[in-house]
């Protein structure tokens, strides 16, 4: 399925014996399984900051559900699972996010959620029952994948997880650089870019074993491995 004009080119990839599409909206998209996964929303997160006086800009909560929506409008997954970090904090449990969590699902009510715990969840809780969201603990097996939050090594299924928030550095001519999310895939592990706003990002290094795929320009791009 090749994206619409409002979406970016994904790159398709071979891991663990299936197809996956690296998303420039920072997702990954299973065709066969036909399940979408996203890491580490952090809903709430500028809520949160707001609440401790730190002056940081609202609206990243209806932006991450309206880009989240637009992705499940146009892949259609059977299944979404979060890779971990659903809600950033119990603080960001306010009126208006729990509203606009609401009309969001109630939007996609036919689709099977599961979230994968994450740290930020252990803090924040699970999401509202009412939404319909089945939270299991790390690692939960799908097919040859293993979802999680936290990298790790499983025995045996392929490892997809977030937390990192990975994210590179292209440097150009004098001191000029770009600073990109990226999509992190090693032996047997795969890490996601953060989904979510607000989110900030782990600087990550070529190095042997390591392959990273650059997100930017509404295009997933691989790099060349390390020398």
């Amino acid at each position: 399925m090749p994206p619409d004009s409002a979406l970016g080119r994904p790159l398709a990839i071979d891991c663990a014996g299936e197809t996956l599409w690296l998303l420039p909206e920072h997702a990954l998209w299973w065709p066969a399984g036909r399940v979408l996964w996203v890491a580490d929303l952090h809903l709430g997160k500028a809520a949160t900051y707001r609440a401790l006086g730190q002056p940081v800009p609202s609206g990243t909560t209806r932006e991450n559900l309206a880009r989240l929506s637009a992705l499940l409008h146009h892949y259609q997954p059977a299944q979404l699972v979060f890779l971990g970090d659903f809600l950033h904090a119990a603080q960001a449990r306010t009126p208006t996010l729990l509203a606009a969590l609401a009309a969001w699902r109630a939007n996609h009510a036919a689709l099977d959620c599961t979230l994968v715990r994450g740290n930020h969840d252990s803090r924040a809780g699970d999401p509202p029952l009412s939404l319909g969201i089945q939270s299991v603990d790390e690692p939960w097996t799908i097919g040859p994948f293993a979802a999680c939050h936290h990298p790790q090594h499983h025995a045996t299924h392929f490892v997809l997880a977030g937390h990192l928030h990975p994210a590179l550095s292209l440097h150009g001519a004098g001191r000029a650089h770009l600073r990109l999310a990226c999509f992190s895939f090693e032996a047997r592990c795969a890490v996601l870019p953060a989904f979510g706003e607000f989110t900030g990002g782990m600087q990550l290094v070529r190095q042997p074993g390591r392959t990273l795929y650059a997100v930017g320009g509404q295009a997933v791009w691989r790099l060349p491995p390390a020398r």
